[in-house]
């Protein structure tokens, strides 16, 4: 099978996240990386683009650029991943989409819910995927807890506890450090802060393992650096279309937390727990039984967790094999689109437009709820209500 045309916008030289997008997007074999516009800085784009063997020719400045010289390339690009900065999502997104190109696009993958809605539009009227990275939902135990719950096995789902905490802006002397600061300014992070950039994840896990969205949610916002306007800290109660209760819980300050994401679900024939921290082990409590470790690569696993499962049991999983499977998930649908088949419905689990709208509607709900005192409030998009 012929490799898929693959060029990335941002994720460039020392970017946290191009790193696990290449790796991601080149474990299988199935995208080839051939186009990029990595910097915004249109020099040092194109020299790191050189660098990583890209054509002269493909390797721009900028994303307009990029266009242009793609747009009707004979050989043309068949996904685009967008890993810029978030308030530059949207206009990225929807000048690809409508140019044909599917698209991959970081989260958040817009600023309000206009946007997102004018984005999940686009792509149903183009027919061009836009998946948003959830990333975290390519592991293989995830997809495993997903599987569990769709065939029953611990019941109809009562509640879920999630959890995405970290301590790394802790410290009150990094107010002013560029890195930093830029997260908790309305200007360029929008309406919410450590919600909008850790707690939208454990969100969309909850409804990705519970298969329930969230319908109305109240949350108790705070920014225990009383400098930063917008929030270091979050609990929010939520609760979902198939009759869950949910709890969050997201910080920016809990020291002594290093990533944090963690995912309960606890339903009336038994509970199950996963933690990204240690992505290898789901326990399972069955009701009236005993506590069991499933381990990622066992034997008689789901078929999701053994299509996701990339190195033997024993071995540390890491975040870009997660990636990997989103990027592995969007090649089958590649291909079946071109093919005119129906895809493998083991792969069909990449998270949509959709997703990402849904996830915006919640940070402004989240914002609204916190500034009324934790005022129960539609966390739906018009658009789904």
């Amino acid at each position: 099978m012929a490799k898929l045309n693959w060029g990335l916008i941002g994720g460039g030289e020392g970017s946290q996240i191009g790193p696990a997008h290449r790796l991601g997007a080149g474990l299988d074999g199935q995208f080839a990386f051939v186009a990029g516009a990595l910097d915004y800085r249109p020099e040092a784009g194109r020299d790191y683009g050189l660098r990583l063997g890209l054509e002269p020719g493909r390797a721009y400045g900028d994303w307009r650029e990029m266009l242009e010289g793609e747009r009707d390339h004979p050989d043309r690009l068949d996904l685009v991943t967008i890993a810029t900065p978030n308030a530059t999502h949207f206009e990225i997104a929807r000048d690809w989409l409508k140019a044909g190109f599917h698209v991959l696009c970081e989260k958040p993958m817009t600023m309000t819910v206009e946007e997102g809605e004018e984005i999940v539009a686009l792509s149903r009227e183009t027919g061009r995927i836009c998946a948003v990275n959830y990333g975290y939902t390519g592991y293989a135990l995830v997809r495993h807890m997903r599987a569990m719950v769709a065939r029953g096995d611990i019941g109809k789902v009562r509640v879920v506890v999630a959890e995405f905490s970290h301590g790394h802006h802790a410290d009150a002397e990094d107010a002013d450090n560029p890195r930093v600061r830029w997260r908790y300014d309305p200007a360029q992070a929008g309406v919410s802060a450590q919600f909008a950039d850790c707690g939208i994840h454990a969100m969309h896990m909850a409804s990705f393992v519970t298969g329930q969205q969230v319908t109305k949610l109240s949350a108790d916002t705070v920014s225990a650096i009383e400098s930063r306007v917008l929030e270091d800290d979050a609990m929010v109660n939520f609760r979902m279309d198939g009759g869950a209760v949910g709890r969050l819980w997201t910080s920016s300050v809990a020291l002594g937390r290093q990533h944090g994401l963690t995912l309960q679900v606890f339903g009336e024939t038994g509970g199950l727990r996963w933690s990204q921290e240690q992505p290898n082990q789901l326990y399972y409590m069955p009701l009236r039984g005993r506590l069991q470790v499933i381990e990622r690569g066992e034997g008689n696993l789901s078929p999701e967790a053994d299509r996701a499962s990339r190195v033997t049991v024993g071995h540390a999983e890491g975040m870009p094999l997660a990636f990997a499977n989103i990027y592995a998930d969007l090649a089958e649908a590649i291909h079946a689109g071109k093919e005119g088949r129906a895809m493998d419905p083991v792969a069909d689990l990449y998270p949509r437009a959709e997703d990402g709208l849904r996830s915006m509607a919640a940070v402004f709900a989240v914002a609204e709820s916190g500034t009324a005192d934790g005022k129960w409030v539609e966390a739906r998009p018009p658009m789904f209500r």
